[in-house]
């Protein structure tokens, strides 16, 4: 593309006010969609959709870290000189400015904010199939094991009236109590015993059973899947439905054995588990190969009900 036009394309993009803003905020550190939306008092999408038009325009770049999303200035490139070009000829003393700087700085240390991941495509379809699993839509308790996609937490929490996040790890029940209180959920929120699997003390810590039992643990091993399984049937009341979340190169055999179909293989772990299923999808988002199942306990399901694919 010719200078002039990568030029017109580059201040069609900055000459806006909110991202000239943002384009500041990214060139001093990067931050998620979040603290932006925060940092400059507007709303998640339509600070969203600035970031789009940023990062089209090559002047930002899309930073993942794990699960968590952010954005920077362009480091390299015509683009990045451009960027820091512009930005030289801001007043670094300008009252919207320094506010902006200043509310990114507190949300860069505050440790519950700064836990909060950002949504992702592949957390809102996983979401997406838990909606349209009908029988689970008026559900009066939820148990989600597992909180890696935020999501699927505030799904948990729409669905019923009682509704529990087991987390694996200290900082994912971080995320998960800091996006309770953004959010206004009511959950209750507590950290596993220990190990990968659902396990007696946590079980015996619940102290009751649930009406759905959401299994967010992707990549789970097959031997701690099997284990996982049998705990969220044991967690289960009386016509209640287990959904579960697990990424296909997890269900696949080693290369030196005969590889077995992932669906085939989950469905042959679930009845291992005394799981039947009752429907089953794949989903690929954001790069992820991810197959969806709702099942229930063996002896409740209808005898010659055929389970859907």
């Amino acid at each position: 593309m010719p200078t002039h036009e990568l030029l017109v394309t580059w201040l069609r993009a900055a000459g806006e006010p909110t991202r000239l803003r943002l384009l500041a905020l990214c060139a001093a550190r990067d931050l998620s969609v979040s603290d932006l939306a925060q940092a400059v008092g507007q709303s998640e999408p339509r600070v969203s959709r600035h970031l789009k038009i940023l990062g089209a325009a090559g002047l930002i770049e899309r930073l993942r870290q794990g699960q968590w999303v952010h954005y920077g200035l362009t480091r390299s490139g015509p683009a990045a000189g451009f960027g820091q070009g512009l930005l030289a000829q801001l007043d670094r003393t300008d009252s919207l400015l320094v506010r902006d700087r200043e509310r990114a700085k507190s949300l860069a240390g505050d440790p519950a904010r700064a836990a909060v991941p950002t949504a992702s495509r592949l957390g809102r379809a996983l979401r997406g199939f838990v909606e349209s699993a009908e029988p689970v839509a008026a559900t009066g308790s939820v148990l989600l094991v597992g909180a890696d996609h935020p999501e699927l937490i505030e799904t948990a929490a729409s669905l019923g009236a009682e509704c529990t996040v087991l987390a694996y790890s200290r900082r994912s029940s971080q995320t998960a109590r800091a996006l309770s209180e953004r959010a206004g959920l009511h959950c209750r929120i507590l950290l596993a015993a220990g190990g990968e699997v659902l396990g007696p003390r946590d079980l015996a810590r619940l102290g009751r059973t649930f009406d759905a039992v959401l299994l967010d643990r992707l990549g789970t091993p097959d031997d701690a899947l099997g284990r996982l399984l049998t705990a969220g049937r044991d967690a289960l009341a009386a016509g209640g439905r287990l959904l579960l979340f697990e990424r296909y190169d997890a269900l696949e055999s080693s290369r030196e054995r005969v590889v077995e179909h992932p669906l085939a293989r989950l469905r042959r772990l679930l009845g291992d588990a005394g799981l039947a299923c009752e429907r089953m999808s794949p989903i690929e988002a954001d790069g992820q190969h991810v197959l969806a199942a709702v099942a229930v306990p063996a002896a409740q399901r209808p005898r010659g009900t055929a389970s859907a694919a």
